[in-house]
């Protein structure tokens, strides 16, 4: 990659010219200077010295009037999956860098490049090229912590002798990535990867038998596997599971799953035990539809590699309170230990996943509370599924304080959807009104044969966060959208007309800006009359987080503005009386 490319020349350039530039700016050049009409070829003496002629070069010198752009010189056949990542802020964390770069494709490999440079390089690999020329659109410009980042292609050279049948299997985030890296681009220290507990259900007269006398049994298991192991013996009085949870290493989570299934079969040829036992594991809701796949064809495969019955309890049977399902494997104890391997497999990178994503909005969405969102499973303590809620009516949900930014946002679903949002008897929406902390309603449809129905949702960001990702995530479950869909709603805001030009910014500057930073649609409709209260409407379109991300900003452009306002309002001082 020593090989440079140099464009947006004029057409008065001429090789002397460059010369002088590399000269000025200390980088050799290791020939001579190929000049056509509107641009350049040069080669460096290696690689290290073509990416610091990038970095000095591209976008800040001018020659005759322009700006030159200096890139890496990538013949179109090798312009496959490759891409270098310029610009990246020193102190951002890899998981954020994971997360945005997930949201493309697979990501065979991403490593760090050594520069001179006060912000990060990074090489990536996709598992397509059309995943790299996606991530290169989107990316390319992209502003991250106020840097703008610069991707351009790097050789592939393998990849026209890759067959498609040999292209690395992985789901779409990170498959393989490289070397080991550490911390963020820019810093060296260590982060410690997030643990997902397996945790069981088993039936209650087998407990004593794990626990062992005085605990002996269990304290084996725990030692010999290196795990964490709570049986929660004393939950849910007089029913017939209790739950257990398991946290470890994944391969010390198995062992010790396979200890207890192992425990369990003995025990139960000791007591003439006749009924089949099978693995329960209990999973969030929110990873079950990844474990299932597209067609069932994730669980399917499962089922036929570890030659076991595997079925998941029922939607219906979920509540705010308790949002664990049942995932239960028949098999021997060879084949549930298999089945439970690969279960949980899926289950931590949907996790990870997840987890990654989460610290991008931490970054994009400043402010917002995620320990407090409640979209994730706690590690441990949560009891089994239950009929109803806890007996005070406290969801098992970390709390937060309440902001007092009190926020109305109009979310238009579809309306077939209405009555999965309601729920039966309208248990449903009052358990996600609860759950959120906001008032949500949703509006008379507007004509019989209406579209889409609108959602009023009143309350501080996190309630609306919550309230909001709940809807999203209802739709999505319920099917109301196709299996290869996003789920995309249009959300309305209303501002005070006043500070509409403010969101729009000089020339569409700003509403362009939040656009490329959220993903989202953002469209301020001209010509409109403010309402009663002299507000006009925002319109937001696109996926849950697009939606949040730009939600967020507009409502920071207006805090700024009543800011703005209320320090005119103190310079000014109260108004004079006049005398008589």
């Amino acid at each position: 990659m020593n090989k440079l490319y140099i464009g947006n020349l004029s057409e008065h350039a001429a090789p002397s010219d460059l010369e002088s530039i590399f000269k000025d700016n200390k980088i050799p050049a290791a020939g001579a200077f190929l000049v056509k009409t509107g641009y350049a070829f040069v080669d460096c003496p290696d690689e290290s010295w073509a990416l610091k002629a990038i970095e000095a070069l591209s976008g800040k010198v001018e020659l005759h009037g322009k700006l030159l752009e200096v890139e890496h010189s990538v013949p179109k056949r090798q312009r496959i999956r490759k891409l270098q990542i310029r610009n990246i802020p020193p102190h951002l964390q890899w998981e954020v860098l994971d997360s945005l770069l997930g949201q493309y494709g697979v990501v065979e490999s991403c490593e760090q490049v050594n520069t001179d440079s006060e912000t990060a390089v990074v090489n990536v690999t996709y598992s397509s090229k059309d995943q790299a020329r996606q991530a290169l659109d989107k990316l390319n410009g992209f502003q991250l912590e106020n840097f703008t980042l610069k991707v351009a292609y790097i050789p592939d050279e393998m990849a026209p002798q890759q067959n498609a049948s040999q292209q690395p299997r992985g789901r779409r985030g990170f498959g393989q990535r490289g070397s080991s890296r550490q911390g963020s681009p820019g810093s060296v220290s260590k982060q410690k990867p997030c643990d997902l507990p397996l945790r069981l259900l088993v039936p209650t007269q087998f407990v004593g038998a794990i626990i062992g006398k005085e605990g002996a049994t269990i304290r084996n298991i725990t030692k010999q596997t290196q795990s964490k192991i709570d049986v929660h013996r004393k939950e849910n009085a007089g029913a017939a599971e209790k739950s257990i949870t398991i946290l470890s290493t994944p391969e010390g989570t198995s062992a010790a799953c396979k200890s207890i299934l192992e425990i369990m079969h003995k025990e139960a040829q000791d007591i003439k035990f006749t009924e089949e036992l099978p693995l329960k594991i209990l999973a969030h809701n929110n990873f079950v539809g990844r474990l299932i796949g597209k067609e069932g064809r994730n669980l399917k495969k499962i089922e036929q590699d570890t030659d076991t019955k595997i079925t998941i309890s029922p939607l219906q049977e979920l509540t705010l309170y308790n949002p664990e399902r049942t995932i239960t494997v028949k098999g021997s104890v060879e084949t549930c230990a298999k089945a439970e391997e690969e279960i949980m497999k899926k289950i931590r990178e949907s996790y990870e996943n997840d987890i990654a994503s989460m610290n991008l909005q931490a970054h994009l969405i400043p402010g917002l509370n995620l320990n407090a969102l409640g979209l994730f499973p706690p590690t441990s303590g949560m009891p089994p599924p239950t009929s109803g809620p806890p007996a005070a009516m406290t969801p098992p949900y970390p709390q937060f304080e309440q902001s007092p930014d009190q926020a109305t946002v109009h979310l238009f679903i579809p309306a077939l959807s209405v009555g999965a949002i309601i729920g039966k008897q309208g248990q449903h929406i009052k358990q996600l009104s609860r759950f959120a902390g906001a008032s949500i309603k949703i509006a008379p449809a507007e004509a019989p044969d209406a579209k889409v129905r609108m959602v009023i949702i009143t309350g501080p960001p996190e309630a609306q966060f919550k309230a909001q990702g709940r809807i999203y995530g209802k739709i999505k479950e319920e099917n109301f959208v196709s299996p290869k869909e996003e789920v995309k709603l249009e959300a309305h805001i209303r501002v005070p007309s006043f500070a509409a030009g403010r969101v729009i910014g000089k020339g569409g500057k700003t509403v362009n800006e939040l656009q490329n930073l959220s993903s989202a649609e953002v469209v301020v409709p001209r010509d409109q009359t403010p309402d009663e209260n002299d507000q006009v409407v925002v319109k937001i379109t696109g996926h849950f987080y697009a939606c949040q991300v730009a939600q967020r900003k507009i409502q920071e452009i207006l805090t700024q503005v009543k800011q703005h306002q209320q320090q005119r309002a103190l310079q000014s001082g109260p108004p004079q009386s006049r005398r008589k």
